[in-house]
């Protein structure tokens, strides 16, 4: 936001250096990206007073003899400006002068006469009719005659001024304003703020006919009119198309001028609708209906939906509400009767209507951030003031007010002193806790260690009592008061990893042995995140913790499953032309406790795992989870997965430990992989699995430690088995029964399944590798084929199983 410092000296006697104030910002919170010197790039240039003007015959130049105070009192400069007069005082560029652009001066001769400057244009300098009348001329910028010759351009023409880039952040929007600013500056500064006026007399004159609904008060809360007749058009005083200027924005008209030099002063959107151009100059504040159609002031026409707040007359809408006006409402300079606008808005409402329809305006990024009903009331009374101070309309006494019963004071909490020096760490002094407070507007009562506070109205971002008083107070106090200490529980330890840091990177080496990358996502997504999933709206995964003041449309909610944001990776490197990969990832989800939330939430470790591409398997994916159980000691079992909504039901498995689920993978389902926003040509290659196990339950299963044993000293035995079961019973099924019909079974592979016209149809043959592996004794004959003839009597019991 940039913020003009001869406007944030309206407000506050500043008696230090722009410099000087920009640190002084850093220190209290704020950032400004840039300070930008106004009169950068121009050196050496004064005002010049045209002693004589002689036109050289035969050209299109004039000599002219100039005053330029204490740099040469006849210095002779060639212009070709067609509007150089004698008398005429402008701005001059001597020799060595440097003008924007890096246009440097010199001595140079001019169709054989010796010039020795330039006499400048108001473009030149850089300059415009709103920053200096008269800018814009064809030809020399004319400068009040008071002016005296030789002194610095940049002072006359206002260029001696700096403008602050700061970085609001989203939990301050009561300081995307200059005013908020100020009272910012006026607290580092001990000074005292000086508010704009808001005195204006209202006449007598009623319009009976308006009428004001709010009909969606839960994305309104509050919504003031006012009723302006007998409108004079015309242009804003210099005052203000300079500091519109200065801002970034160009002066229209007096009326519209008037709402962006509030919005921009005060930090309140405001909107003026043509009074003759609402039906029955009734104003509804409504839902969209679905499909209904509006035209913007840019003329860009858009379809809503329900989704979308609108402000409308008795028959149409007129605006889009925290976005931009209608064109059928717009005011003109026919326009004679007006009805002004301050509203205050949901939010997440504006920001997703702004996003959605791809509408982004100064108004809706600062209802994006929040507007206080204070700053609404504020804005009207300011507005209509400098109606009255420009005289350019007639104040009625008709206005509207809708406000569905938000206090009327600002946020009380009880505090204390210690709670405040607990927070912080450090003993502030208890004048300086007070001083801190009451110096950004708190209203505090103190009775020995207890505080008493009200906030000011406009700091809605106050919300949590102590910690948020926290950060004022050494927000003002100085933040280089605080010295490192250790925590309450700390201690000094001799160094190294712990086990469960070690733990995590042997769970990350074992992944990158399986040629995984690993992959850093952010902990939030939204809704539609889980819906690309087809995760049912009842499932355990959609109770999740809601962000009260997302910084974007796509991070509304903490991740309740890491599947969604592996599958944005994925779908991000497809698009990227990226045709295969595999990756993983170890990070937290969120688990509430309750809703709505009353403590933080559940963080629980998850690892998600994915490949995909033409040569990626079911079975490699498998491998890396078997490589990673067997790196902790871990035995898996695998159950049919066919209650996971992304994973296709025929090619996915749940894995089992110890009779304890730990997760899941498996291919994505068809359907989940036919909505993925990607080329049809992508699509059609698609060949994507995933998994994701819960690492808490993993590591909690995991040994603490490992037993070895020795080598056997007799040889292991190996056995071949193929068995006939029907196409209904599993491999994991056979697998189980066979470990548990024999204790020397140390190993079961399956390496063949078959099913042909050699099989009873319904049936398949699969071909199973044993490895039998003895104790102290060596196996016997007698030994393997009774081992054996149990696992057959084992398997026909347990699955039908018969030797093929």
């Amino acid at each position: 936001m940039k913020v003009p410092f001869s406007w944030l000296k309206e407000y506050v006697d500043i008696d230090i250096s722009a410099q000087e104030l920009e640190k002084k910002l850093f220190s209290c919170g704020f950032e400004v990206e840039e300070l930008i010197d106004m009169s950068a790039g121009i050196q050496k240039v004064v005002v010049g007073k045209v002693l004589s003007c002689e036109k050289i015959e035969g050209t299109h130049l004039f000599r002219c003899r100039v005053d330029c105070g204490s740099f040469g009192s006849d210095i002779q400069i060639l212009t070709g400006a067609p509007n150089v007069y004698e008398g005429m005082h402008t701005p001059a560029a001597l020799d060595g002068a440097v003008l924007p652009g890096d246009l440097r001066i010199a001595p140079r001769k001019m169709q054989g006469i010796d010039s020795y400057g330039m006499l400048c244009s108001g473009a030149e300098l850089g300059l415009n009719d709103d920053l200096y009348p008269g800018s814009e001329v064809n030809g020399l910028l004319d400068l009040p005659k008071d002016t005296v010759p030789g002194t610095d351009i940049c002072k006359v023409v206002g260029l001696d001024d700096y403008i602050f880039d700061i970085s609001v952040t989203a939990n301050r929007p009561d300081c995307q304003s200059v005013l908020g600013i100020a009272r910012e500056v006026a607290a580092v500064l001990k000074k005292t703020v000086k508010m704009p006026s808001t005195e204006y007399t209202a006449t007598n004159t009623v319009i009976k006919d308006l009428k004001l609904d709010v009909e969606a008060p839960d994305l309104c809360p509050r919504y003031i009119g006012h009723a302006v007749t007998n409108i004079t058009f015309g242009q804003s005083p210099a005052w203000m198309r300079r500091y519109l200027a200065l801002c970034g924005i160009r002066s229209i008209s007096n009326i519209v001028d008037i709402t962006n030099y509030v919005m921009l002063e005060i930090g309140q959107p405001m909107h003026a609708f043509d009074f003759d151009e609402l039906a029955n100059k009734h104003i509804v504040v409504r839902r969209a209906k679905e499909n209904e159609k509006i035209v913007t002031l840019d003329s860009k026409e858009f379809t809503l939906t329900p989704d979308n707040l609108v402000i409308c007359d008795e028959t149409k809408p007129v605006a889009l509400a925290g976005v931009m006006g209608g064109i059928n409402s717009g005011i003109k300079e026919t326009t004679k009767n007006l009805f002004f606008e301050s509203a205050k808005f949901v939010r997440d409402n504006i920001r997703k209507t702004a996003r959605s329809l791809g509408q982004n305006t100064d108004a809706s990024s600062r209802y994006e951030k929040g507007i206080s009903e204070y700053t609404t009331e504020l804005a009207m009374e300011r507005a209509l003031h400098l109606i009255s101070e420009l005289s350019c309309g007639e104040i009625t006494s008709t206005s509207a007010d809708f406000s569905a019963g938000a206090p009327r004071e600002g946020k009380h909490f009880t505090a204390t002193l210690s709670g405040i020096n607990r927070i912080l760490g450090i003993e502030v002094p208890e004048e300086a806790v007070l001083e801190s407070l009451r110096s950004l507007c708190f209203e505090v009562k103190q009775n020995g260690d207890q505080l008493d506070v009200t906030a000011p109205r406009y700091r809605e971002d106050i919300e949590v009592g102590e910690p948020d008083l926290a950060e004022e107070v050494i927000r003002e106090y100085g933040y280089e008061h605080i010295v490192p200490t250790f925590l309450k529980n700390a201690a000094v330890t001799s160094g190294g990893k712990t086990f469960e840091q070690v733990q995590r990177e042997k769970l990350e080496r074992v992944m990158c042995s399986c040629g995984y990358y690993e992959v850093s996502t952010l902990g939030f997504y939204a809704d539609a995140d889980l819906d690309m999933l087809h995760v049912p709206q009842d499932a355990p995964e959609r109770r999740v913790v809601r962000i009260l003041n997302p910084i974007s449309s796509n991070l509304t909610i903490m991740r309740s499953l890491l599947a969604p944001s592996m599958m944005n990776v994925i779908v991000n490197n497809l698009k990227k032309g990226n045709s295969a990969g595999r990756f993983f990832e170890l990070a937290n989800i969120y688990v509430p406790k309750e809703l709505p939330l009353t403590e933080l939430p559940d963080e629980i470790p998850h690892l998600s795992f994915a490949a995909y591409g033409e040569n990626e398997n079911f079975f490699k994916l498998k491998g890396a989870v078997e490589a990673l159980g067997k790196a902790f000691g871990l035995s898996f079992e695998y159950e049919r997965a066919s209650d996971v909504p992304y994973l296709h039901p025929g090619i996915s498995a749940n894995i089992i430990c110890g009779g304890v689920k730990l997760g899941c993978f498996g291919k994505l389902a068809n359907d989940v992989a036919a909505e993925l926003d990607l080329h049809k040509e992508i699509k059609a290659k698609l060949n994507i699995f995933i998994g994701e196990l819960d690492y808490a339950k993993f590591a909690e299963l995991a040994p603490k430690s490992f037993t070895y044993s020795p080598i056997p000293k007799h040889p292991i035995v190996l056995r071949d088995l193929a068995l006939i079961v029907d196409d209904s019973v599993t491999c994991g099924e056979i697998e189980k029964s066979i470990k548990a019909a024999c204790g020397h079974v140390s190993s079961v592979e399956l390496f063949d399944i078959y099913q042909g016209d050699q099989i009873e149809k319904g049936k398949k043959s699969l071909a199973y590798k044993i490895v039998f592996t003895p104790g102290e004794e060596p196996f016997t004959a007698e030994d393997i084929n009774g081992y054996v003839d149990g696992i057959l009597a084992k398997v026909k019991e347990n699955c039908g199983a018969v030797i093929r």
